[in-house]
């Protein structure tokens, strides 16, 4: 079974066609200059080239490019981590200048040799970017830290737009799919950044084709609701490597809008469905009103003294 699995052919619905524009590979030569790790390239990100391109997003993979935890999931190489780079946060937020970015992602490499964390260069990340560039949105999406709520309060001092943590998946399946994490850690996690603050959207993601059943992704929504999350993203896993978990099915489109449907009638305010979604998809639409209002202003001026025309944004 495990060997018809490993030779699943990808359904026509999963094919994408890769644009390396001018943008992008401006985009992708500033990484590497800024010495800058992107978890659109290390988790093989098939929505990279409409991010960098088109939309002005893009998510930073900080702490380094080791994790020190070993999901079945994950293309993220796992081992001993180097020491802290703080000179990350100020390389990032130029980046983010230089780029024009209208919404970015902060995430990282679990780090369970840090006692915060890294909660602490998170943190210095979004002050270095909303110092450069007042108007992008900030989403941070860090581990859930081994439990450490005090380094929770210092990630939500430094002020994110939304706070994203990823379920990743079903109950059941949560001990096979994740290294270390725990489900009910994480729902925690979510509830006590609401506690925290009470404004700021959180956001939570699932993968599917792992064995999960359609009851069992019911009752994760209700467990995400249960715990305030606002933002659901649910998306086609795929298989990194042969050394990864399987797929155990693609969910047909009409599937993801049906669970879509779903989510939103269990109270979401948002989600996104579908065979290429992942956790930052069309993050830059995820924020509140306040937010997105600071980010409009700033970008009309991007616009007005770059020269660039700006695709896929609404003022």
């Amino acid at each position: 079974m495990a060997k018809e699995q490993e030779h699943l052919r990808k359904p026509e619905w999963l094919k994408i066609k890769i644009n390396t524009n001018k943008s992008y590979n401006r985009l992708k030569h500033l990484m590497r200059d800024k010495r800058l790790n992107t978890v659109c390239e290390e988790a093989k990100c098939p929505n990279i080239h409409e991010c960098w391109s088109e939309r002005k997003t893009a998510t930073f993979m900080i702490l380094g490019d080791t994790c020190t935890r070993g999901c079945r999931f994950c293309a993220v190489k796992t081992g001993l981590p180097n020491e802290l780079d703080w000179g990350e946060p100020k390389r990032v937020a130029e980046s983010v200048e230089i780029m024009g970015l209208k919404h970015v992602v902060v995430t990282a490499v679990a780090r369970d040799d840090l006692k915060d964390g890294g909660a602490a260069v998170f943190a210095e990340t979004v002050r270095q970017i909303r110092e450069r560039v007042p108007g992008c949105t900030i989403e941070i999406l860090p581990s859930d830290m081994k439990g450490d709520y005090e380094s929770l309060h210092t990630l939500m001092d430094s002020g994110p737009d939304i706070f994203n943590h990823n379920i990743e998946t079903v109950r059941r399946l949560t001990k096979k799919v994740r290294a270390i994490a725990m489900y009910d850690r994480s729902l925690e996690l979510l509830r006590r950044v609401k506690e925290i603050a009470p404004n700021t959207p959180t956001k939570s993601s699932i993968m599917v084709g792992l064995g999960e059943t359609k009851e069992e992704l019911i009752e994760a929504m209700d467990d995400l609701r249960a715990n305030n999350v606002d933002i659901v993203t649910i998306g086609q896993y795929l298989q990194p490597t042969k050394k990864h978990l399987n797929v155990e099915r693609y969910y047909h489109p009409d599937e993801f809008n049906e669970l879509k449907q779903i989510a939103l009638s269990k109270g979401f305010k948002h989600c996104e469905a579908g065979p290429l979604v992942r956790s930052s998809y069309h993050a830059d639409e995820q924020v509140n009103q306040s937010a997105a209002q600071r980010r409009i202003k700033y970008m009309k001026g991007y616009e007005e003294t770059s020269g660039e025309e700006l695709k896929n944004f609404t003022f």
